[in-house]
């Protein structure tokens, strides 16, 4: 099986955290061409709800690449751009569609989204194939890839019916372990106060829209992901509490459980996923499954090329990797650290 070319972190990028912010900053700089042009087209939900999808459609039967955001992501986001650029460099179509109250405006039921929202993941990629018609792939970007691997691991071989293969980019597989460490030393200053600055704003727009949701004081207070997971997140989506929501969707125990093709990409020089919570390849059984874990990357990072740098590496071996199943299964094989992409420290293929 054909592997994409390694790429390694530039030198002039050290580190996790610079890694993570340099291209939220300045990667959307350096793409070819024009911007990625979406159209929006507005999916209501049974619930009496709305998903908004934003699609780049080249016309034609052409592969489709479903693109899951992260936490408080877009179809705005850097990785998004970064795929969608890519994907038209392949004559693929696109299909961004935002978790509830993420596309600009606010949802209109009595919840929001979450890393574990497997049932809302199969209804997404439903509609995407129904609108669409040809083969499809999918790829989740940190809590939009946990929700995705969550979603096949609970459709098992039904998976297939849907997507050719799935690809998860810097999820945090072990969400309790992930909320440790974004709340651990400068995490705390750089991505905490970074996240919460969007999500209490928009919880309290929740609480006006449905008055006693949830308690406002106990919502002011939270300063950590978890205690805004306990107030808001757990108790809207069916949880006991912030343990019980992570225990329940974390992804990272499951793998085996997997029987659609599924790359996990995480670096393990993230920040906030610890590269200690992430799985061995003897934890996959004869699940579908390839790892990448390389040193580094950072989160939704993995910059790449000499000044000024570029993030178009990420989309280009996710996706070359993706479209070795668009047309047939792979053969069972293991990369090495020198064949896999951004000098892989522990790289592992498990084909059943």
């Amino acid at each position: 099986m054909s592997l994409p070319p390694r790429i390694l972190a530039p030198r002039w990028l050290p580190g996790g955290h610079v890694q993570t912010i340099w291209p939220k900053l300045f990667a959307r700089l350096h793409h070819p061409g024009e911007a990625p042009a979406f159209q929006r087209e507005r999916w209501d939900t049974p619930d009496g709800d709305f998903i908004d999808c934003d699609w780049q459609r080249l016309g034609g039967q052409r592969p489709l690449l479903v693109l899951f955001h992260g936490l408080e992501g877009s179809s705005a986001s850097h990785y998004s751009q970064a795929f969608a650029s890519h994907a038209r460099t392949l004559r693929w179509d696109l299909a961004l569609p935002h978790f509830r109250g993420c596309s600009g405006e606010m949802n209109r039921a009595p919840r929001a989204y979450h890393s574990g929202d497997h049932a809302e993941i199969g209804w997404m990629l439903q509609q995407a194939q129904e609108r669409h018609g040809g083969p499809m792939l999918a790829v989740g970007v940190s809590l939009g890839g946990n929700a995705l691997l969550r979603w096949a691991q609970e459709s098992g071989e039904a998976a297939r019916e849907r997507v050719g293969a799935i690809a998860a980019v810097s999820a945090p597989l072990d969400l309790a372990a992930a909320g440790v460490a974004i709340h651990r030393g400068l995490n705390r200053q750089l991505y905490t106060r970074y996240f919460l600055r969007t999500m209490v704003p928009r919880a309290l727009q929740k609480l006006a829209q449905f008055p006693g949701l949830f308690d406002r004081e106990r919502m002011l207070r939270a300063d950590s992901l978890v205690a805004f997971d306990d107030c808001f997140t757990a108790p809207l989506h069916g949880f006991a509490d912030a343990a019980d929501y992570y225990a329940r969707s974390s992804a990272g125990g499951r793998l085996h459980r997997l029987r659609v093709p599924s790359l996990v990409l995480n670096a393990l020089n993230d920040p906030f996923v610890p590269a200690a919570s992430l799985p061995r390849p003897n934890e996959l059984g004869k699940a579908p499954v390839t790892l990448w874990q390389p040193f580094h990357g950072g989160h939704v990072g993995f910059p790449s090329g000499g000044w000024p740098g570029s993030a178009l590496g990420l989309p280009a071996s996710v996706c070359q990797w993706l479209a070795q199943h668009l047309h047939e299964q792979p053969a069972a094989g293991v990369a090495t650290a020198d064949s896999a992409p951004w000098g892989a420290s522990a790289v592992a293929q498990a084909h059943g």
